[in-house]
């Protein structure tokens, strides 16, 4: 009988295993809650910055569509994604870089609010060139290929925004050759709208990058773009 008495005595007793059970669980909730309440948190700064990010860019369009309100009206531009569009034709003739009367006058028309808001937003305007995927022929040899005439022009561009009164330091230019194109080359349609040039504003550079004389020019055929940085006086 004692025998029995001392097998009873030294178990533990249920409430104890039970009791640290409950324990654990408490324990294992308590995390999953406070993971659950990170997630949460970490989700809703995502959201909070994804939000911040897509009203500054609505409010970017806006500002940019205001500034460029009569040239847009009158159909000589188009922008799309803050992406500032002219039609080939409006500035050059076909394989050519010399500027039409035109386009000087589109130009300068441009530079006035388009200065306005690159100083507004301490930014500096991007000027792109795009052709079209035929190669250069006949009369028009003087160019080597699409991505001399593509960069000639934005120089081009770049030279006639400075004249009217773009500060230098505000714009540089860049070349895409038959890169990018924004239609089919299938058609002359197609082709004459991948003929243009772009502007594009961009942040700003630092100072600790300069800015001097001498061109830098550098192909990068991974994603068809070659930077021209250039003073231009």
């Amino acid at each position: 009988m004692n025998e029995l008495d001392e097998g009873v005595t030294n178990a533990p007793p249920i409430w104890a295993i039970f009791g640290d059970l409950m324990s654990g669980l408490v324990g294992v909730f308590v995390l999953l809650l406070i993971w659950a309440l990170g997630f949460q948190l970490e989700l809703a700064q995502s959201l909070k910055t994804e939000t911040a990010k897509r009203q500054a860019e609505e409010q970017r369009r806006m500002a940019l569509e205001q500034a460029l309100a009569d040239p847009l009206q009158n159909g000589r531009v188009t922008l799309e994604n803050g992406r500032i569009g002219i039609r080939g034709n409006v500035l050059f003739s076909v394989n050519s870089d010399q500027l039409q009367p035109q386009g000087r006058a589109l130009l300068r028309s441009l530079v006035a609010p388009l200065k306005v808001f690159l100083d507004d937003r301490d930014q500096m305007l991007m000027i792109s060139g795009f052709t079209d995927d035929k190669p250069i022929r006949g009369a028009h040899r003087n160019f080597q290929d699409n991505w001399e005439l593509s960069a000639q022009r934005a120089l081009t561009v770049t030279r006639v925004l400075i004249q009217e009164g773009m500060p230098n330091s505000l714009v540089f230019a860049a070349a895409f050759g038959e890169q990018s194109p924004i239609a089919s080359n299938e058609t002359e349609q197609g082709r004459a709208q991948n003929r243009r040039v772009e502007m594009a504003p961009v942040p700003r550079k630092s100072e600790s990058q300069g800015s001097g004389s001498r061109i830098e020019s550098t192909k990068r055929e991974s994603d068809g773009f070659i930077p021209l940085n250039e003073q231009v006086e």
